[in-house]
């Protein structure tokens, strides 16, 4: 169960990043700001749950990579980030670690 909320830790995480980039526009600049204290507090909530029994580091590791590979995509579907192959390669890279990791232990 530890990994489950761990996953969903880690979808959360990619909410309140998005709520502040809704929050950069003064008509939508409110609900931005709660989107993200919402989606912060969700996730560190799970974070917290799924550290009862995945190591610290571990579950640190896995959730900052997940929320930032999510981040990368939202932005880039959503937000016109800008897509270059050394900027895949290296989301790739943070996926290569986050697996090592969950099949490490």
């Amino acid at each position: 169960m530890s990994w489950i909320y761990l996953l969903l830790a880690g979808a959360f995480e990619i909410g309140w990043p998005v709520g502040l980039k809704i929050s950069q526009v003064p008509e939508t600049r409110g609900i931005g700001i709660a989107i993200a204290v919402v989606f912060m507090a969700a996730s560190g909530y799970l974070l917290w749950l799924a550290q009862k029994d995945i190591p610290i580091g571990t579950a640190y590791a896995v959730w900052t990579g997940i929320g930032g590979v999510g981040t990368f995509i939202v932005g880039a579907m959503f937000f016109g980030d800008a897509l270059s192959l050394m900027r895949i390669l290296g989301v790739l890279l943070i996926v290569a670690g986050v697996a090592a990791l969950k099949f490490s232990g």
